[in-house]
């Protein structure tokens, strides 16, 4: 009897013998009557529900004609409500779906306080991680750097990260080469170009010729996005102006005391730039690529590996948190829930107005734009391979790239789509996807043509 059979049926055997369910003389003629009668399993649920099932039928008779009888007298639904009376089968079947006991609860997961963080944040106030039996620490780190060198150095468990950062460290650009995975994208768009209030009337581009900008990191989308735009119009990023890593939190600082002109970083220091009255929203990062990931939930190969059933119940929780992220009418509850101190320490007003779309662009304009900010953990390896052409583009990496290799062994679109299903979310049925950015179509089949058509770039 196949352990996914019913073992509710009294038409099948336990043991075998002839073939697997006893009513055919072989197992040949049980395989071809099979193909004409097997039904799918409606989810997941019911699959482990009827392993365990099967599991306990076993053991209770052992013979079959004791099994068959007991069946035929009281039906299947008598039988398995009888089982249940005295063997938890649910219990047993989330037990048994969970993969066995977590390898490690208590976990420390770093942070940087920005609104791309949101699921990793609010999984911790909001109950997600408790649900799934972790206790997770969620510890607001400085900048970029920190975050990757106390991953690497096993300070912390896992980690809120920029897209890039598991390509580049698993490559070896910036850091010592150590495989890295991202199963989950964080935020899609929710980034902007902000620019001192001062230049308000300096509109174009092209009159930004000496600029000083701010990024989060060089491994950034941001960066990325920022180079991407001023080359488009015509400015060569490492020529006509000058692009400087800055941590987040120090954005605004950075522009009250004019030591920048502007920069293309994470909310909330766009809508905090304009709470203040120092700075004004250029452009939205979504109106330059609708859609475009940015920051991401990264953890280590070996950790996945060596706490499968850990990895497993935190990457479920923080999925389970980007589901409910990602419905509007729970945003505002969100603001509350990670606008403290220990969080993002921002005003609640800040954070609606970037999470619901409605705000001051600091231009005298209300704006509503309700995916300003969006939220969808689906790894796109199209993602990836993109984010490598810029690598590439801007002098970060040099020579052959395995764009497709590299990015289904660090983004993990299958752990994605599996728990996405589970939290009710609807994954894609591919990998790979082509897009627009600034009205330039991306092919993830040609990374190289798309790299030689670029006029500015550093790329030989």
């Amino acid at each position: 009897m196949s352990t996914f059979d019913n073992p509710f049926d009294p038409n099948r055997r336990l043991h075998r013998g002839g073939c697997s369910c006893g009513r055919h003389v072989s197992e040949a003629e049980h395989q071809a009557d099979l193909q004409l009668q097997t039904q799918p399993v409606e989810n997941e649920a019911k699959r482990y529900e009827g392993v365990v099932a099967s599991a306990v039928m076993r053991a209770m008779f052992p013979q079959d004609a004791a099994r068959r009888a007991f069946l035929k007298s009281v039906g299947a639904a008598t039988a398995a409500a009888a089982l249940s009376q005295f063997f938890p089968l649910k219990t047993a079947s989330e037990a048994f779906a969970q993969g066995g006991p977590l390898e490690k609860k208590d976990l420390k997961v770093g942070f940087i306080p920005i609104t791309c963080a949101t699921p990793i944040i609010m999984a911790a106030p909001m109950g997600f991680y408790a649900k799934n039996g972790l206790n997770v620490e969620v510890i607001k780190t400085a900048g970029w750097a920190v975050i990757r060198d106390k991953t690497l150095n096993k300070e912390y468990d896992a980690a809120h990260m920029l897209s890039p950062m598991p390509l580049a460290i698993t490559m070896g650009v910036g850091s010592n080469p150590l495989p890295y995975t991202m199963p989950a994208v964080e935020n899609i768009n929710g980034q902007a170009i902000t620019l001192a209030i001062k230049h308000k009337d300096r509109r174009d581009p092209k009159s930004w010729k000496g600029f000083k900008f701010a990024v989060p990191f060089d491994f950034s989308m941001h960066n990325y996005l920022l180079r991407y735009y001023l080359a488009e119009h015509g400015l060569d990023p490492d020529v006509d102006v000058q692009i400087r890593a800055v941590p987040p939190p120090e954005m605004v600082a950075n522009l009250r005391a004019d030591n920048i002109d502007g920069y293309l970083g994470p909310d909330p220091m766009n809508q905090r730039a304009v709470y203040d009255g120092v700075g004004f929203i250029h452009i939205l990062t979504k109106d330059i690529w609708e859609g475009h990931p940015c920051c991401a939930f990264a953890a280590s190969k070996e950790f996945i590996t060596t706490m499968p059933n850990t990895y497993g119940a935190l990457l479920k929780s923080i999925i389970e948190a980007t589901a409910f992220a990602h419905k509007a009418e729970n945003r505002k509850q969100i603001a509350e829930a990670i606008a403290p101190a220990n969080y993002l320490n921002q005003p609640p007003i800040v954070l609606e107005q970037i999470l619901t779309g409605t705000f001051a662009d600091g231009l005298g304009n209300i704006v509503k734009q309700p995916n300003r900010v969006d939220f969808d953990p689906f790894p796109w390896h199209s993602f990836a391979i993109w984010i490598m052409t810029q690598m590439k583009r801007w002098g970060q990496i040099k020579g052959e790239v395995d764009y497709a290799g590299i990015a289904a062994q660090v983004y993990l679109a299958t752990d994605a789509t599996r728990l996405m299903k589970e939290a009710g979310l609807t994954p894609p049925a591919t990998t790979t996807k082509s897009f627009s950015v600034m009205g330039k179509t991306f092919d993830p089949a040609k990374p190289e043509d798309y790299l030689a058509s670029f006029k500015i770039r550093k790329a030989s």
